[in-house]
């Protein structure tokens, strides 16, 4: 396709989420004109809602902690665990390079990233770290930097923030999770410094002390912002022009307007995944079928690897999601991700016959993918209950029902979904389970909890389970029984955190076609292409943590640089 061209570049990024923004920051720095275009009103994709959590084997930050890893032990690590079709090439790509990254990052953003003792989540495999810190936080930034632009930072997501609007760091869940010492001191100062952002607070919710994933996005906007690299909202791709079959731009919708940019050097897809496309999910996910509980956001709709594919370009695993356990408000527009609730005491999970099926513990990809399987073969799992007591309801926060906050006092669509019973029998007749089936599950339940042992799923033995486990409760810091009334059940839904299956991509994120030749000009990262990770996840971090070193391997790739 030839024609006249409206404006040229050398890369043109679509898509603002972080590996988008990082790949075009990476090609500026290399001396090239960029710009990038974002479909929404909204910049920061689904990186600005998530925890930012990036997994980097032998950072920098790991070694200065103490922990001298080996990315060795990494490769074999993930290679045992991603799907059989996935190149070792692409592994070892992104497990080499990924320090690299992360130490360019460092040196070129205001971002600073700390390795935590966060298990990887198969950590008891081979190349596994029972120890942690493979998988880095950034510190808080302040957006007031950011000017104007603070205000189209998209929100972070109801689970990744207090009373869906105040920002708040990894370390401070654990604060204000178990209550320690100073918490309501601690909360006090949060609220104080939001509500007396003055006279910014009249004109916007936006908190401008922006964390985990407002941290990373903000950061590399005040970075793109100072190589002065536009970024265009309201502008989606509409298609790819290629010219003697390579590609050399794009045709954009920018505010209604069809609008022809041509780059020179190469386009680079950052434009997520198919999340909330309801036909390409019955298409080719159908193990998780409902777009409404992912937690993806709503511009993720598969632009980007639809136009891959008009130019022949090769798809992989497209039935794959990052899934997860999640609650669903109604009227909401997407599922609230369930990470921690799941593995502390006095909590279960149950199907539609009142039994449980799995470890609660487990990591939320490995429990979403056990719902939906469990959903496909009998039909009982969607939604699952998570149940609990009294004292877990005043304990611990379970998705949007906050402890301390009456029944009554809580958000109206929120009392529709919370069921409550004097006794166990009422509760299942608020379920529609069966009085007798539950209680024969929760009685075996708490007689094995009393003594920290849960024989039927192992809930509490795994490093990763005890991740999220209250260190106060012995001998398991996962289990304890089910026995002050009233008792309460939410319905928990198999869903996602986004796809992973996308345009097949070899080791420098060049997009290739059915005969498994790259498409000049054509690269995609992030969940527009098809993860490293098959249909795996083996630690915090693995969803952003590729897609921001596939970024920085992409820009390096096509301006021609050996930076590493």
């Amino acid at each position: 396709m030839t024609g006249k061209w409206d404006q040229e570049v050398d890369v043109l990024v679509v898509g603002s989420g972080a590996g988008g923004m990082l790949s075009a920051l990476v090609a500026a720095k290399n001396h090239a004109d960029v710009l990038i275009v974002e479909k929404e009103q909204l910049w920061g994709g689904t990186s600005a809602t998530s925890g930012a959590g990036i997994w980097i084997p032998a950072s920098d930050q790991a070694a200065a902690a103490g922990f001298h890893d080996d990315v060795e032990d990494a490769f074999k690590y993930v290679r045992a665990l991603s799907a059989d079709n996935v190149p070792d090439e692409n592994i070892r790509a992104y497990v080499t390079n990924a320090a690299k990254m992360l130490r360019w990052m460092g040196a070129n953003t205001e971002i600073e990233y700390h390795a935590f003792p966060y298990p990887d989540y198969h950590a008891e495999n081979p190349g596994g770290s029972l120890t942690g810190y493979r998988t880095h936080m950034p510190l808080p930034l302040d957006g007031r930097r950011l000017g104007r632009d603070v205000r189209t930072l998209r929100f972070a997501s109801p689970a990744a923030s207090l009373f869906g609007y105040l920002n708040w760091h990894f370390d401070e869940t654990y604060i204000l999770l178990f209550r320690a010492k100073g918490w309501w001191l601690h909360l006090a100062k949060s609220l104080m410094r939001y509500w007396l952002d003055w006279p910014f607070r009249f004109t916007s919710r936006k908190d401008r002390r922006l964390t985990l994933g407002n941290a990373l996005a903000g950061g590399l906007r005040l970075a793109l912002n100072e190589a002065k690299v536009p970024l265009w909202l309201n502008s989606g791709l509409e298609e790819l022009v290629t010219e003697q079959s390579k590609v050399t731009g794009a045709v954009i919708r920018r505010d209604g307007k069809a609008v022809r940019i041509r780059a020179r050097k190469g386009v680079v897809l950052a434009a997520g995944g198919f999340d909330k496309n309801q036909a390409m999910r019955d298409a080719h996910a159908p193990l998780y079928p409902n777009a409404l509980y992912s937690g993806g956001t709503g511009g993720n709709t598969g632009d980007a690897i639809r136009a891959g594919q008009a130019l022949g370009a090769e798809t992989m695993n497209l039935q794959s999601t990052w899934a997860a356990p999640v609650f669903y408000v109604p009227g909401e527009d997407r599922g609230r991700l369930c990470t921690i609730e799941r593995a502390l005491p006095g909590c279960m999970m149950v199907n539609q016959q009142g039994e449980r099926y799995l470890n609660e513990a487990a990591s939320y990809h490995i429990v979403g993918q056990q719902m939906a399987r469990r959903q496909r073969e009998h039909g009982d799992a969607s939604p699952s209950w998570f149940v609990f007591d009294h004292t877990y309801r005043h304990s611990y926060p379970v998705g949007p029902v906050y402890p301390l906050v009456p029944d009554w006092l809580q958000n109206g669509m929120v009392k529709t979904i919370l069921k409550k019973g004097r006794t166990i029998a009422e509760l299942a007749a608020q379920m529609g389970v069966d009085p007798a089936r539950l209680e024969a599950t929760i009685a075996r339940f708490n007689t094995n909890a009393e003594q920290g042992e849960d024989p039927d799923f192992h809930r509490g033995e795994a490093a990763y389970d005890k991740m999220y486990g209250d260190p106060r409760v012995t001998p398991n810091p996962c289990l304890r029984p089910l026995t002050k009334g009233p008792f309460y059940a939410m319905p928990i839904y198999p869903g996602d955190i986004g796809t992973n299956g996308g345009l097949k991509t070899d080791a420098l994120a060049r997009v290739l076609d059915a005969g498994g030749k790259p498409i000049a000009g054509l690269y995609a990262i992030g969940n527009s292409a098809a993860s490293a990770m098959g249909e795996s996840y083996p630690g915090a971090g693995v969803t952003i943590g590729p897609a921001l070193t596939f970024g920085y391997i992409a820009a390096n790739h096509l301006t021609g640089s050996n930076a590493g």
